[in-house]
């Protein structure tokens, strides 16, 4: 008896009339993303935030935009719940729209933990390569992380930005006693932050601890670019440099206090031997921290909280990147932390401690040797 068989018609009919419910609300969800995507690259939001209500014609000469556009835009905002219009029955161009009060904190406050505008950035970044991405499924290539071009970099660092900021040194490393109490000591300690992007993970460290020195690497030299600009405006500049490197130089064993890697370790093709090369620059009286993603301790059919927004990821970009260069371990986004532990296990490390801090998005792996 085959599958289709051992469902009754009435079961069918429902399951296809729940699938078509649930493709045609994925697709209101996708049109509102991308509509999020072209109001917050162009300013509208800011512009209608800080000045607003606005009619089209006065949003789009405060944004230098086209009237036709804004005008779009707008009716296409309202109905998606985003704006709200004044009086719906006027003319076309003589209706206002506002940002309500309470979507302004998500979608403008670049420094607030709730702010998620960013998020529309990132995954407009992870379907940009779309042909080679069906390039590396029919082949089992990858995809290379420059591909997915400045809208992946700039999304992932500016949904980052506010935790490393505020969370960092505030909570996340004063949850480990020894490492919290090592960072605000003499000598001076000094961090390698392994992939950095942006620098603001290393940025974030300095500011909370003004004594140490941290040196960020990264294998993409316009995120480098990006870090060290940051850096500056932000006034570390003299504590926190950033290189283009293998952070594998055996110049560099054992000569810091604490190593990090901030969610990438499940981008890498050989994370095995990225760690060992983590071991190495702490050494014997070092601390390596591994922040990845808080997926299921075990995959699940079921609803998950976030596993399905980590497997959307992984399939667009994560394990695309990770499959770029050979051989590959091929984790993905969804790297759970017995997969983790394997991996540190093969790179020498004795234990694998899960930190017991709260985070909806991220866990926190301490390793020791």
């Amino acid at each position: 008896m085959s599958g289709v068989d051992s469902f009754t018609e009435d079961e069918i009919i429902r399951q296809r009339d729940e699938f078509i419910e649930q493709f045609i609300q994925s697709m209101a969800g996708a049109f509102k993303l991308f509509s999020i995507y072209i109001g917050d690259r162009l300013g509208l939001y800011r512009a209608l935030a800080e000045k607003g209500p606005f009619t089209a014609s006065e949003l789009a000469s405060r944004t230098a935009t086209h009237e036709r556009y804004i005008r779009e835009w707008l009716e296409q905002q309202t109905v998606a719940g985003i704006l709200t219009v004044e009086d719906e029955s006027l003319e076309a161009g003589e209706r206002c729209y506002s940002l309500p009060p309470g979507h302004i904190e998500p979608l403008i406050d670049c420094d607030s933990l709730n702010y998620i505008a960013p998020l529309a950035q990132l995954f407009v970044g992870a379907v940009h390569p779309l042909p080679e991405l069906l390039q590396a499924y029919r082949n089992g290539g990858g995809v290379p992380f420059s591909a997915y071009g400045s809208d992946l970099r700039e999304g992932q660092a500016a949904i980052n930005c506010p935790a490393f900021t505020h969370q960092l040194a505030d909570e996340w490393l004063p949850a480990i006693p020894d490492v919290h109490s090592r960072l605000q000591s003499d000598p001076p300690a000094r961090v390698a932050d392994i992939g950095c992007g942006y620098g603001w993970s290393s940025i974030g460290m300095a500011q909370g601890y003004p004594k140490i020195q941290v040196d960020g690497f990264d294998l993409d030299e316009p995120s480098i670019r990006r870090a060290r600009e940051n850096a500056r405006i932000n006034g570390v500049g003299e504590r926190v440099s950033f290189e283009v490197r293998d952070a594998g130089d055996p110049s560099l064993a054992g000569k810091y206090d604490l190593v990090t890697a901030f969610e990438c370790v499940h981008d890498m093709s050989d994370p095995v031997s990225a760690l060992r090369m983590m071991g190495s620059l702490a050494g014997k009286g070092g601390s390596v921290l591994v922040v990845d993603e808080r997926v299921g301790e075990d995959f699940t059919a079921g609803k998950n909280d976030i596993d399905w927004m980590m497997y959307g990821w992984s399939i667009l970009h994560c394990l695309p990147v990770g499959m770029a260069d050979a051989p590959s371990a091929g984790t993905g986004t969804v790297m759970r932390p017995d997969t983790l532990r394997g991996y540190a296990r093969e790179a020498g490390f004795r234990e694998v401690e899960i930190l017991p801090i709260d985070n909806f998005f991220f866990r926190f792996y301490r390793l020791q040797l």
